[in-house]
């Protein structure tokens, strides 16, 4: 059965840490939005605290959660078991985008690797945490992480990212701000 936790002790950590992928929700105000989930892997996602997370946020051919943040701040983060014991674990609660140019960039960036392709860091503040059986969930087997993202980031280099960024990711599907100018020089 499924339980509620007060934060994120060391337990729920480890299994978060042993996650290779999580996805995020978000959706815009209004009913006619478009419900957004995304996968995300690639050592990307920190724990913070015990009621605080962030992850880093790749470019990608997409702008949904960020622009569903900027609008509302309302996100959703599932963890699933495709090893091991089943479970699902949800964080709920409330987040913000940071860019390169925000004052809290460097010291948030310091918590990740670097990649080509960031784009920005979503920073979560935990409301809600609770599991569930995740008994329908399949088990799967690790193999490795894909790299073409990270290859693509790599060939396109700083100055094609940001035409990309300014091509794709200015706004969302349904018309929300994305990211800010991102042909604007980065400060972080």
């Amino acid at each position: 059965m499924g339980k509620l936790y007060s934060e994120i002790d060391d337990e729920l950590r480890a299994f978060i840490s042993r996650q290779h992928v999580f996805f995020v929700a978000t959706a815009p105000l209004t009913a006619e939005g478009h419900v957004n989930v995304s996968p995300k892997g690639l050592d990307t996602f920190r724990i913070l605290g015990p009621k605080a997370v962030a992850y880093l946020d790749l470019t990608g051919s997409g702008i949904e959660t960020v622009a569903h943040l900027r609008e509302n701040g309302r996100v959703t983060i599932m963890f699933c078991a495709f090893e091991g014991k089943p479970r699902i674990l949800r964080l709920f609660g409330r987040g913000r985008v940071l860019e390169p140019e925000d004052a809290e960039w460097n010291r948030l960036a310091s918590h990740f690797a670097k990649f080509q392709g960031t784009r920005s860091i979503v920073l979560m503040e935990v409301e809600r945490i609770a599991d569930s059986c995740g008994y329908g969930v399949p088990l799967f087997e690790y193999q490795r992480d894909r790299t073409q993202l990270l290859a693509w980031a790599e060939n396109k280099g700083k100055e094609g990212l940001d035409r990309y960024k300014a091509e794709t990711n200015s706004q969302s599907i349904d018309g929300l701000p994305g990211l800010g100018d991102p042909l604007r020089p980065s400060g972080g």
